[in-house]
């Protein structure tokens, strides 16, 4: 998977408010539910000619309230390693919901000298790499979302995996550059599946094949304008849409029924 330096373009920034500017300190006194974003830059607030698209959000929901806590530069590993999961769990009350959605930074191996710090251990289950710069072990994309799922339903919390935004699928003038969909997605699926059997309150949303619909529906014009830096994030307009896709695939239940459909407006634009 490529990255480009735009990856961390908000790597500096403080995410202390919400998607609705709610300062973080002030959320006890906040009414629930609320729903938690848990991503990396293409669902964080970033700035300039780029957006994530949970900073989109809160215009298509009605009845709760969105905290953008993605982070840009962030993979199920980096964010498990910083406690924001741990915060997360802290934060959540009975009846909130947290949307998961990693894998943009979360290809490559760990194993190397050269390690990031983000590349999760290859495969889905209980397999264990040790880290070839720091020594530290490092586990599956699976191990890490699965894990704080877990600690989030223990507190009455629901969980919805999302699957990562797909890269410009229009790059180069024809449709479906970069074939099928990375295997994060199928990851992301694979987690809700596991945590739904056990536990009843994990769901799965195909955000990627949503925002792919949409791209062939846009056509290549209209999607290469919305990248106006990189093949992965998306300009303001583009983050708008990415979340509309987001809300769509959530009203048509693709992959079974989520917390969320009954928060969602009436009214709100099918993008696909």
């Amino acid at each position: 998977m490529r990255f480009s330096s735009t990856t961390l373009i908000a790597g500096l920034v403080v995410a202390s408010v919400d998607a609705r500017g709610v300062n973080i300190e002030n959320l006890d006194k906040r009414a629930t539910p609320t729903v938690y974003l848990a991503g990396d830059s293409t669902t964080a607030k970033t700035g300039g000619l780029l957006m994530g698209w949970g900073e989109y959000l809160p215009p298509l929901l009605t009845g709760i309230t969105v905290v953008n806590k993605a982070i840009s530069g962030r993979s199920a590993r980096s964010y498990t390693n910083e406690g924001r999961f741990t915060e997360l769990t802290n934060l959540v009350k009975t009846g909130d919901i947290v949307v998961i959605e990693f894998g943009h930074n979360d290809g490559g191996s760990p194993n190397s000298a050269s390690d990031n710090g983000r590349s999760d251990c290859p495969g889905t289950g209980s397999e264990v790499c040790t880290s070839g710069k720091t020594g530290e072990k490092v586990y599956t994309f699976n191990y890490y979302v699965e894990t704080a799922a877990k600690a989030l339903i223990a507190k009455g919390a629901s969980v919805i995996f999302s699957s990562q935004t797909p890269n410009n699928l229009w790059e180069g003038g024809v449709y479906g550059g970069y074939g099928t969909p990375v295997r994060f997605v199928g990851y992301a699926s694979q987690a809700a599946k596991n945590l739904a059997s056990t536990t009843g309150k994990a769901s799965f949303v195909d955000h990627y094949q949503a925002v792919a619909n949409m791209y062939l529906k846009l056509g290549s014009t209209k999607t290469n304008s919305l990248y106006p830096s990189d093949h992965t994030h998306t300009s303001p307009e583009g983050a708008d849409l990415v979340a509309k896709a987001f809300a769509q695939a959530v009203k048509l239940a693709w992959n079974g029924t989520t917390p969320l459909q009954g928060f969602l407006k009436a009214g709100n634009p099918n993008v696909f």
